[in-house]
Order: C-alpha cells, then structure tokens, then sequence
C-alpha cells in the first residue's frame, strides 16, 4: 500500500499536544509525546510560526482538552470497542493499554497516512498489537467505511463509542448528517462525542482573529473549513438522525474542568463545541 505522510492538521494537532508538555507547566491536562515521535517533525520546529508558544497558547489549550474531555468518556462509559474516525496521529492505543487492556481501539483514516503511520508505529517498536485495528478507508474511492469496519473485527451488537474531532468543519452538512443517521444505529448504550465549529459569529469578540488565522491556514493548506454549526442545528441533526440522547458541552467548559486554578492563563477559546449522542 503507498503511504503518504499524514496532513498538516494531524500532524499540528499531534505537535501542539507535545508542546503542551514542554512549555506548558503542570499538571499537564495530556501528556502525550508519542504523537511527536511519530511525526518526526525534524530540528527547528518549535520555531515554526504555527508553533510560537503564546499565539498558539489557546490552541494547544483546546487541543489537549478535547483530547482529555474524549478519553476520559471512553474510560468512564467502560465500552469495550472504541471507534477514532479521522484518527490521525492519535496515540490513545499506546498511551493507555495498560490502564485500559479491555479497550479494542478502531482507527478509521485514509489508506495512505494510516499506511504511513503503521509504518512508524513499527519502527517505534510499538507496533499494531491486537487491540488495534487500522482500518483504511478510501471515501474518494467510495469505500463503505461501516463495512471496512466491521471487517476489521467491530461488533456492532455491542456498545461502543465513537469519536469524531476536528472533521466535521472539513465535510459537507449532509456527509456530517449521514454520519450522524449511520451511528444511530449503534448498539444500545453506545456514545458518539462529535467536535463542530461554532460560526464566527458566535466566538467571543476576543476569539474572532485567531478563528480567522486558522481558516486562513486551512485554506491555504488544502484543507479550507466547509461547515460550521450553531449548537442548536447540530443538536437537531443528531435528533434527525435518531438518536435519543443529544447533548451539547460547550468548550469554553473545559476551563473550569481542566484549567481552574492554574497561574499561567492557560484556557481553550470559544469556538469549538461538542455533540455527545448517546443509544
């Protein structure tokens, strides 16, 4: 299978999250450096402009806290099968097997940078262990990814949850809404926890410039923001879709989760909320 290196997003996401431990003081909301080592992102790139450590401040907060708020759920709810759609350079699988050795961990992404991250995983000497399955999904070539899915040893009997973050801005409202309608038929007592992005209009004054530096980065990499959501239409199309349980988790309630009391004004932006939809 060709491999190609992961996107700029993926590989941002994985850097901001390992910047987080080296200039960030604790306690630490993530501590994740296994995403940087498979990256390998080469000298000199904390000095990239998407990396300067006090305009990304509010970034790496956001990043680290979805991340934590994701897999702190999946760990409470006690699923057995957990479900990364868009996975990237996620490293929950490596950094949990031994708190969570029940956990069979499904990473959904395209054939090439998931080919490209087997390969590192394998060099790293961490492997594809069993409770790891990777399961490439080309959707331009259109790949059935509920399929591809359950071939790779899902059990859509049992529950599971499901995590989307940072995609939904990228696809279509009626990809997102057929997403949405094919997880509400998930097993009885299983969670999706989906990210969406707030429109500009509804960010805090404050948060609007660094809301447009971002479109403006993604737009210049290929990868330009296509749908963005009021939490009452996201709530709506999960409803739509079938699920029973919808509910809305403001980020900016992540400040008072992980961030109260810290000294260094560490706190994620508004802009970036979540949909948790339960079975």
């Amino acid at each position: 299978m060709p491999t190609e290196a992961p996107e700029s997003t993926a590989e941002r996401v994985a850097l901001w999250r390992a910047m987080h431990l080296q200039v960030d003081p604790p306690p630490h909301v993530l501590a994740d450096g296994i995403g940087l080592r498979l990256a390998d992102p080469g000298e000199g790139w904390r000095d990239r402009p998407d990396m300067d450590p006090r305009a990304t401040a509010g970034f790496r907060a956001g990043v680290v806290a979805r991340s934590r708020f994701i897999e702190d759920l999946v760990l409470e709810r006690g699923a057995d099968q957990y479900v990364i759609l868009g996975a990237g350079l996620d490293t929950f699988a490596q950094r949990t097997s031994a708190r969570a050795p029940h956990v069979r961990v499904f990473e959904v992404d395209q054939p090439g940078p998931q080919a490209w991250k087997r390969r590192r995983l394998v060099e790293l000497g961490y492997g594809v262990p069993d409770h790891l399955r990777l399961v490439p999904v080309d959707l331009e070539a259109g790949d059935d990814w509920w399929a591809r899915l359950a071939a790779a040893g899902f059990d859509p009997t049992r529950p599971a949850v499901v995590a989307s973050a940072g995609v939904s801005m990228y696809l279509t409202k009626d990809a997102t809404a057929a997403t949405l309608r094919r997880l509400a038929g998930l097993a009885p007592g299983s969670t999706l926890v989906m990210t969406f992005q707030l429109p500009t209009e509804l960010l805090d004054a404050g948060d609007r410039p660094m809301r447009q530096a971002v479109e403006n980065a993604a737009r210049a990499s290929g990868t330009p923001f296509v749908s963005m959501y009021p939490p009452g239409e996201m709530m709506a199309l999960a409803r739509e879709a079938g699920f029973p349980g919808v509910r809305h988790v403001p980020g900016t309630s992540y400040a008072e989760r992980y961030f109260s009391g810290r000294s260094d004004g560490l706190r994620p932006p508004s802009g970036e909320d979540l949909l948790i939809a339960t079975t």
